[in-house]
């Protein structure tokens, strides 16, 4: 039970870290370039977490005679980062985060059922399908999709809006291989760290390719190097650091928790979370986000996923 609230503990971190990477790309300017400054602060602190906890670095050469898809980890998730720059846009923002997330939790079960990546094997049953149902149900309705289904002018992602066409249905479907990298990403992080014996050094591992991979964006784009303040502002706040640092928590929660309760699991109790937080956000107007009170729907589609992740794991 501490491991299904862990990983709900580290889905929260989530909203937070979108909204500090978004508020240090006003100030840098492009998207890569944040995500690179992010990537290298989660960097630098799983780095010192790895020397205070472990007292050594991670030992590259226990990989030897392993896949070579143990050191995907870090592409994976530059890939996941680009594509949600990709989607909002033509996809709007509903299903943009609906599209991903089903294919983290069918990704996350086949890697369960066929014991993909050398993940703990749990055949999918009629209980975990309907839990996996009661999921996704529960993202609909905390989202709001009843709302923008009847307002479809407020999202141009949804049916009869602007770029509407047999185009887009690309783009859907580039969103749900996207949540299937995703959980994959859980997957590979997860076996890394038990061939290195730490899912910190597994995190350390994955954040140091997603900054190699970053950089040479960066440089191949030239993108101009520069950090200002957005107009309108005083300052730039604090916090638009600390996404690296939250990053590195998920990271490293996936690949602690992956091992223990499988990937399907993994990937449902962090999207509980995730929509927790993203709730806790918009009702309060945190972190500069615009206040956007609670529906009673989106109350009920938290409750729905409570009880989807309860099916899978006291059922």
């Amino acid at each position: 039970m501490l491991t299904v609230v862990f990983g709900v503990l580290v889905g929260l971190v989530m909203p937070v870290q979108t909204n500090a990477n978004s508020r240090l790309r006003l100030s840098v300017g492009s998207p890569f370039l944040a995500s690179l400054a992010s990537f290298t602060v989660g960097f630098l602190a799983l780095l010192a977490a790895v020397l205070l906890l472990d007292a050594r670095l991670p030992d590259p050469s226990l990989t030897t005679g392993h896949p070579a898809w143990l050191w995907s980890g870090g592409l994976l998730g530059v890939v996941v980062l680009t594509a949600n720059i990709f989607l909002f846009p033509r996809l709007g923002s509903v299903q943009t985060v609906v599209l991903p997330i089903t294919g983290q939790v069918i990704m996350g079960l086949a890697i369960d059922h066929f014991s993909l990546f050398n993940a703990p094997q749990t055949t999918l049953t009629a209980i975990r399908l309907l839990g996996a149902l009661l999921l996704v149900a529960g993202v609909l309705g905390a989202i709001g999709l009843a709302d923008a289904l009847l307002h479809p002018h407020r999202d141009p992602g949804l049916a009869g809006a602007p770029g509407s066409g047999p185009g887009l249905w690309g783009w859907r479907i580039a969103g749900v291989v996207a949540g299937m990298f995703s959980a994959t990403q859980t997957a590979v992080n997860g076996q890394l760290g038990v061939v290195l014996d730490t899912a910190t050094g597994a995190a350390l591992i994955s954040f140091g390719v997603g900054v190699a991979v970053l950089l040479l964006i960066v440089l191949a784009g030239r993108t101009p190097w520069q950090l200002t303040v957005p107009e309108g502002q005083r300052r730039n706040p604090w916090w638009m650091w600390i996404g690296g640092l939250l990053g590195a928590v998920f990271v490293f929660g996936n690949a602690f928790l992956s091992p223990v309760i499988g990937t399907g699991l993994t990937v449902m109790v962090i999207v509980l979370g995730l929509m927790a937080g993203s709730l806790l956000i918009d009702h309060f107007g945190l972190l500069g986000a615009k206040r956007k009170p609670a529906t009673v729907l989106q109350v009920l589609g938290l409750a729905c996923m409570v009880a989807g992740v309860a099916v899978i794991r006291l059922l």
